[in-house]
């Protein structure tokens, strides 16, 4: 059976009708910390189950509700979703450490705002980071990606271009 995942991060309190347009048929909503709202994870759960780790700038409520980290299987895939990982294959030390002790095949993080989708070689994992979906920092275009898990892993990986940032 298939799965299909919307995956957003650093939406830092700003909600855009696109999330629901591009995430109406997820089965699921992953969202890599700095979510900056509660309201933002009361709609993302009205389109879908969501999981969701807190990041750098989320408050104490937010806090409370989510952990900084998300560790779980899908079928035969072991995913890890933290806000703060690092770059590929030069991760901060706590992530190296929780990489090492998880095993994770794919991992999922935020807060460089840069989306970047790549094979690292060296820990055998995905690194998926989304990019920002706010308006909030020195981005100039806003991403998502949306994507299908299987048995056999990911099929039609997407990035999502959302409208650009006011400059």
């Amino acid at each position: 059976m298939m799965k299909k995942i919307g995956i957003i991060s650093d939406t830092h309190g700003f909600w855009d009708k696109a999330f629901k347009r591009y995430f109406s048929e997820c089965d699921e909503i992953w969202h890599a910390g700095d979510i900056g709202h509660l309201n933002i994870i009361d709609q993302l759960k009205e389109i879908a189950p969501l999981k969701a780790v807190f990041g750098n700038i989320d408050n104490n409520i937010i806090r409370q509700e989510y952990q900084e980290d998300e560790v779980f299987e899908y079928k035969n895939q072991k995913i890890f979703i933290t806000h703060i990982a690092g770059k590929l294959g030069s991760y901060y030390k706590n992530c190296r450490e929780k990489i090492a002790l998880h095993k994770p095949d794919i991992l999922i993080c935020g807060h460089s705002h840069i989306c970047k989708v790549a094979y690292d070689k060296k820990h055998q994992l995905l690194y998926i980071n989304p990019g920002a979906a706010g308006i909030i920092g020195f981005h100039k275009v806003r991403t998502i990606i949306r994507l299908e898990l299987n048995d056999d892993g990911i099929n039609n990986l997407e990035v999502i271009e959302l409208k650009r940032k006011l400059s």
